[in-house]
C-alpha cells in the first residue's frame, strides 16, 4: 500500500522542535504563559542532548551546548524567537528521610554522600531517589523513611560551580 506524499505543512508539524539556546533572565510578561512546558526528572535535566516530549506531547530535540544541568524555571529556545520552552521539575518517586536527632540526619547525609547518592538536602529532611537497599539501611539506622512522589532537586555537587546549589526555589 502506498501513502500519499506529505504536504510541506504536515511534515513540518511532525518535525521536532530543535532547541539550541538557553535564555537568561526571567520570562517577560505573558511569555511564560505561552511557553511549551518541559517536565523533566532530575536525571533527565543533566542531559542536554536528545529527544524529549513537552507536557502537551510535542516532540522536542535538545541540542544545547555543554554546560550545567537544566534548572526548573530555565527557558530554552530554537534558533528563531519562538516558541519558548520552560523547564519544569517533574514529579518522581522519592524517599524522604527524617530523624528526631539532627546529628542522625547529618550522619545519614554523610553516608549517602560517601556513596555518591544524588541528594536533596533540606533543613529537617533528606530526599533521594527510591532505592530499596538504601531505604533498608536508613531504617536500620533508626531513621524515619517515607515514600513520596514529588519533584527532585538534588544538590549540584562540589564541581558544579562556586557556592551552594541554587534551584530557583525555596524550601518550606
Amino acid at each position: 500500500m502506498t501513502h500519499p506524499p506529505l504536504s510541506p505543512s504536515s511534515s513540518a508539524d511532525m518535525a521536532p522542535l530543535v532547541l539550541v539556546r538557553r535564555l537568561s533572565g526571567p520570562a517577560a510578561g505573558g511569555e511564560a504563559g505561552s511557553a511549551l512546558r518541559l517536565p523533566l526528572k532530575a536525571d533527565q535535566r543533566t542531559s542536554l542532548r536528545g529527544h524529549r516530549l513537552s507536557a502537551c506531547g510535542r516532540d522536542l530535540l535538545l541540542q544545547l551546548p555543554r554546560g550545567a544541568a537544566l534548572e526548573p524555571g530555565e527557558r530554552l529556545a530554537p534558533t528563531g524567537a519562538s516558541p519558548m520552552v520552560l523547564v519544569e521539575a517533574a514529579p518522581e518517586p522519592l524517599l524522604v528521610v527524617r530523624a528526631a536527632d539532627s546529628l542522625a540526619l547529618l550522619q545519614a547525609a554523610y553516608h549517602l554522600g560517601n556513596r555518591h547518592v544524588p541528594l536533596e538536602v533540606r533543613a529537617d529532611q533528606l530526599r533521594l531517589g527510591v532505592d530499596p537497599v538504601l531505604e533498608d539501611l536508613l531504617r536500620q539506622r533508626g531513621l524515619v523513611v517515607e515514600r513520596l512522589q514529588a519533584p527532585f532537586l538534588p544538590e549540584a555537587g562540589a564541581y558544579a560551580g562556586a557556592g551552594p546549589s541554587h534551584h530557583g526555589h525555596s524550601h518550606p
